[in-house]
């Protein structure tokens, strides 16, 4: 899939959205920061940014939102599985992880994909881009603004 490349190598961004149609580089850049009211867990401030308002609808960003922070709190979880994996490292000399991903790990692909889809029905088409947080070292949720896009009105129905 094209937009994988977007999310893999931040140097190809301005190439692959150039080859889909969206202008490049972006004219602007809003940051979401993480949300640490809660403790240390991967949560992102619920705050619409008000460099958003007139380019997407306030619901479809909440959703996205709402549903990255349970993805990740999902990642995060403790169970029975995590605890055994965790043991079963520190007994390995944590030579378990050459071979295996951590419970964390297993649910980055789900976010680059819910992040793939969401910019192809809802974000690019309104001259908009969601960067991997974890591109970013899961700190901050990058949206990029891309001002000359036409289609950039809310009205549009995706």
């Amino acid at each position: 899939m094209l937009y994988h490349r977007v999310f893999l190598k931040s140097d190809a961004r301005a190439r692959t959205l150039t080859a889909r149609g969206a202008p490049s580089p972006p004219t602007q850049k809003v940051f979401i920061q993480r949300d640490y009211s809660e403790g240390t867990q991967v949560r992102f401030q619920p705050k619409f940014p008000s460099e958003l308002e007139g380019k997407i609808e306030r619901e479809k960003f909440e959703y996205t939102l709402n549903t990255l922070n349970e993805v990740y709190a999902e990642a995060e979880k403790m169970s029975c599985s995590s605890c055994c994996e965790g043991c079963f490292a520190c007994l390995t000399a944590y030579l378990l992880y050459c071979c295996s991903d951590t419970h964390f790990e297993k649910a980055s692909p789900k976010v680059a994909k819910f992040i793939i889809e969401q910019n192809e029905r809802v974000y690019v088409p309104r001259g908009l881009l969601i960067i991997d947080p974890v591109e970013r070292g899961l700190r901050v949720i990058e949206i990029c603004i891309f001002s000359d896009n036409p289609a950039s009105t809310p009205a549009r129905n995706n």
